[in-house]
């Protein structure tokens, strides 16, 4: 059994923890400061140029002790092992998880189905290599004979959120071919993008395993019918590659055969940049930092593997998150990162943890009696913080938050960087102390506040405090250490999921509302509305009769 399949509620660490909890809940983890000088130390894991510091969560000794008793119980070193080694850890698909392989070294030996996928992987990033090159120095050309200046992937969900997060993550390394995206079945997406491209110089990336989505499959034909405005049936080969497994539909499409770029079907969507998906980063950044993006993802992979559960990054924020989510009942996680660049991480983590994780059915297909999955939300900081973080310091919600911060700003501005890293590391501080009463009484009386307005304001200047951040500090944003940040996520959904003894790889919910939605069109179509509930049958009616 590649997985454990029992509960964790029957393990006697889920016991010990629910025991624990009742005792801990209400303690202040500013005491756990003044009673341990040594707290920060003691929480604490340094790896390469990555620090984790988790001293400031409602956690004591005891409460990881008792975390890491959970994860032996659920049995996690085995099913790292069987993660690694393409055991069919995605029992409903029948699939191997191997997204781990596309990183992994050359000499590497990676079996599924007996066979080593290394060398056929190793071919696929030849292929990558050699068409970045050609792209960027401008060997190969557009159908009239000019270089390509842009480039548009189309995909969407991980063939565009995965792709488009790095691309932008990674701005500082970009070169000179401006990248877009388009991804939303919406016609004003792809009509909005093609009024900023020229045909003659832009490269098209058709991203799709089945080449039937229908959200990718509908923009790839609308493009197409603009592009063969100004060109011939026959030019489209010059300007379309596919990432794909189809090659059937993609030739009939028009793309020629040799630009086809393969997948795997051990490679699940949500976890595909590191694939020929994400060939549109190597385009904007040059191949050998996409290869240094998936350096520094392999490198977190090994730390994963080896090292102990109580210094492992990723097996500590997973437990750290289930202490929230299934004792203090804590329903969402805000994933705040202090640079720009990262804009995207939140909405890409979204799909990778809550599509993977939002599951109610556990591994033998029974009900789950306890809470599955995460929300997660997030917005750059200090943006964030002039939107949201008022709900997170004075709601009545409990909301874990990862800080990341950087060391090193990537222009070398340090006026902006520290005035950027004191907001940073401010509201960590603020978040862990609050403000008390007294404080505030404090201040009332240095700006000689009258005696009434004092005590009117005062129920509204105080902060409780005690809310958990994680702080995360790396050297800087590098193609490397991107890699190394995402896989991180990517194994902590993983530990989260062996935990909850749920199936993370496969994705139901969403295959529900793309059949429905096909159905619908055909009475779209047809204008012949068929049996539905009532409300869904009157906007149905509406909108024929007004669109």
């Amino acid at each position: 059994m590649a997985l454990a399949t029992f509960s964790p509620l029957k393990t006697a660490s889920w016991t010990a923890l629910e025991n624990h909890f009742q005792e801990i809940k209400m303690q202040s983890m500013k005491q756990m400061f003044q009673d341990d000088a040594s707290r920060a130390e003691k929480f604490t894991i340094k790896w390469n140029d990555f620090l984790l510091d988790y001293s400031k969560n409602r956690v004591s000794e005891g409460t990881i002790e008792l975390l890491l008793k959970l994860a032996d119980e659920m049995h996690l070193k085995q099913a790292i092992a069987s993660y690694f080694d393409g055991a069919i850890i995605n029992k409903t698909e029948d699939r191997a998880v191997l997204h781990t392989a596309l990183r992994a070294s050359d000499d590497a030996v990676i079996k599924v189905d007996g066979k080593n996928v290394v060398p056929e992987i190793l071919e696929v990033k030849n292929k990558i290599k050699n068409f970045t090159h050609e792209i960027t120095a401008g060997i190969r050309k557009g159908y009239t004979g000019k270089p390509f200046t842009d480039v548009v992937n189309i995909g969407i969900g991980g063939s565009d959120l995965g792709p488009a997060m790095v691309v932008e993550a990674l701005q500082y390394y970009q070169n000179h071919l401006k990248v877009h995206f388009v991804s939303n079945i919406d016609g004003d997406h792809v009509h909005e993008l093609l009024k900023t491209i020229n045909p003659e110089t832009t490269l098209f990336v058709i991203v799709s395993k089945t080449f039937t989505t229908q959200e990718t499959l509908t923009n790839s034909e609308t493009i197409r019918k603009w592009f063969l405005k100004s060109a011939s049936q026959k030019d489209v080969a010059k300007h379309f590659v596919a990432v794909s497994t189809n090659l059937k539909k993609v030739t009939d499409f028009g793309i020629d055969a040799n630009n086809v770029f393969p997948m795997w079907d051990w490679v699940g969507g949500r976890f595909s940049l590191w694939s020929a998906v994400g060939l549109t980063i190597s385009l904007s950044v040059g191949y050998d930092h996409f290869d240094a993006l998936l350096k520094g993802a392999n490198e977190m992979d090994d730390h994963f593997k080896t090292a102990e559960f109580d210094q492992n990054i990723p097996v500590i924020l997973a437990l750290l998150s289930i202490w929230y989510n299934n004792f203090f009942e804590a329903e969402s996680e805000a994933i705040i990162p202090y640079t720009q660049y990262l804009q995207k991480l939140a909405p890409y983590l979204q799909q990778g943890i809550m599509e993977s994780n939002g599951k109610s059915v556990d591994r033998n297909g029974d009900i789950v009696n306890y809470q599955t999955g995460t929300i997660i939300w997030g917005e750059p900081g200090t943006n964030s913080q002039h939107a949201f973080f008022q709900l997170i310091h004075q709601g009545t919600k409990l909301i874990p938050t990862d800080f990341i911060g950087f060391l090193k700003p990537l222009y070398g501005d340090t006026n902006h960087h520290d005035k950027l890293m004191s907001n940073f590391f401010a509201q960590t501080e603020a978040l862990l102390n609050g403000k008390t009463e007294d404080q505030v009484r404090a201040e009332f009386t240095k700006l000689d506040y009258s005696t009434g307005r004092a005590e009117f304001l005062i129920p509204f200047k105080v902060f409780e405090g005690n809310k958990p951040t994680n702080t995360l500090l790396i050297e800087k944003l590098s193609p490397k250490r991107l890699g190394a940040l995402v896989a991180m996520y990517e194994h902590k959904i993983f530990v989260q999921g062996v935990i909850w003894n749920i199936f993370s790889y496969d994705q139901w919910g969403v295959e529900l509302g793309k059949q429905l939605a096909s159905s619908i069109l055909e009475e779209i179509n047809s204008g012949q509305v068929k049996q539905h509930d009532s409300s869904t049958s009157n906007l149905l009616h509406y909108f024929l009769q007004n669109k």
